[in-house]
């Protein structure tokens, strides 16, 4: 805590050091010295126990990206970043994720083979230059499938069972899986609007229509029938559709970014992708917009805000000073689309630490102005992380 909280050990500590001999003017002195390391010290322990976990992890996302994505989504809830962020950052590193598919996925996100080898020349260079003990071997970069998990409303218990009556058989269609994994018209319906049954149906269009028409309560003597019914061939879902869909079924798209799509409504306000941003340089103004993921305000930052944003092109960090902070509350707490306005600020890496444009440079906005613009996602659900 930022007054260390030992305060109700004073009296025990220089109480007890008066006690045995020694002068009280030294034993105030010593539990000053305690305090003022307590604001910002902490154990030696702690310090070698992250610095082993940060190398580690380091280590495992460099050379197995794949392993690392499907690792953390399966410990969610957990850490700073929501799937959505974890999913699009390793995309961009190569990793290919594939979705949630009733006929392949297990309850928890798996790795699943792929004919690509990957050839970094970076990584390469770096393996030929470590000693032998320390190599890595190259090996084929799998695919991560999303698993039931990331459905909303579908519980373990029941993704399990479908798993194992799965593993048995094949489903041939919607109403053999419903009958044999015993599924009732709501986890249908979960299924179906998270996209899981496009292989046995098509789109999402067509697995809703057809998990409409499967009775999930058969008498005994239906319970072995089949409904046998023309195919009605539905229209396929826009790319706003199928985003929003995703987003609202299970947290994450691999379809278009939202603001991919908004990029026409949000051009009117002159607004530029981070990736723009990152080549600004130090005082221009500029204006971001996009999906709010996190919002910190530290006891020590003295009433200053940090907020996250994401578009399609990356990530923009914001500093909002106290005053705005203050002048804008509702926008700056209530938006899940926020439109910010401000200054650019950017310090560059010291020589010999910068690598490719913009590496290294520490960037962000400081705001002048926030807009609300959350009326755009038409409902998309996105949940940003504050103040944890």
């Amino acid at each position: 805590k930022r007054r260390a909280g030992l305060g109700p050990f004073e009296q025990r500590l220089v109480g007890r050091m008066v006690e045995k001999g020694y002068e009280r003017e030294y034993a105030e002195r010593i539990f000053r010295q305690i305090e003022g390391f307590g604001e910002y010290g902490f154990p030696e322990s702690h310090a070698a126990g992250f610095a082993l976990l940060t190398y580690v992890s380091c280590w495992v996302k460099c050379h197995h990206p794949d392993a690392f994505l499907a690792a953390l989504l399966d410990s969610q809830p957990m850490g700073f970043y929501a799937p959505a962020q974890l999913v699009r950052d390793a995309r961009e590193h190569g990793v290919e994720v594939r979705p949630v598919d009733v006929c392949r996925s297990g309850w928890e996100s798996s790795l699943e083979p792929t004919l690509e080898l990957v050839h970094d020349p970076a990584l390469d260079a770096a393996f030929d230059a470590a000693p032998a003990n320390e190599r890595a071997e190259p090996s084929a970069r799998r695919a991560v499938r999303l698993g039931l998990n990331r459905i909303g409303g579908l519980g373990e218990q029941t993704a399990r069972r479908l798993v194992e009556v799965r593993d048995q058989r094949p489903f041939d269609s919607p109403e053999d899986l419903s009958r044999r994994a015993a599924l009732d018209a709501h986890e249908l319906r979960c299924l179906a609007q998270a996209d899981a049954l496009r292989a046995l149906t098509g789109h999402r269009h067509q697995a809703a229509w057809a998990v409409a028409g499967i009775e999930t309560r058969p008498t005994p003597m239906l319970r072995e029938t089949r409904v046998d019914e023309i195919v009605v061939a539905l229209p396929a879902p826009a790319d706003a559709e199928e985003t929003l869909a995703d987003y609202r079924a299970i947290g994450l798209t691999l379809n278009h970014h939202p603001l991919a799509l908004l990029r026409e409504q949000l051009a009117a306000f002159r607004v530029q992708p981070a990736a723009v941003l990152r080549g600004y340089p130090n005082g221009r103004l500029a204006r971001a917009s996009g999906l709010v993921t996190h919002r910190q305000r530290p006891e020590t930052a003295k009433g200053t805000m940090f907020v996250a944003l994401e578009d399609d092109t990356g990530t923009i960090n914001a500093i909002v000073w106290p005053a705005v902070v203050d002048s804008q509350r509702k926008p700056l707490l209530a938006a899940r689309l926020l439109t910010l306005f401000g200054r650019w600020q950017r310090q560059e890496a010291p020589d010999g630490e910068a690598g490719k444009a913009g590496e290294g440079a520490v960037m962000h906005l400081v705001v002048i102005k926030a807009i609300d613009h959350s009326d755009l996602l038409q409902g998309l659900v996105s949940r940003s992380r504050d103040f944890r």
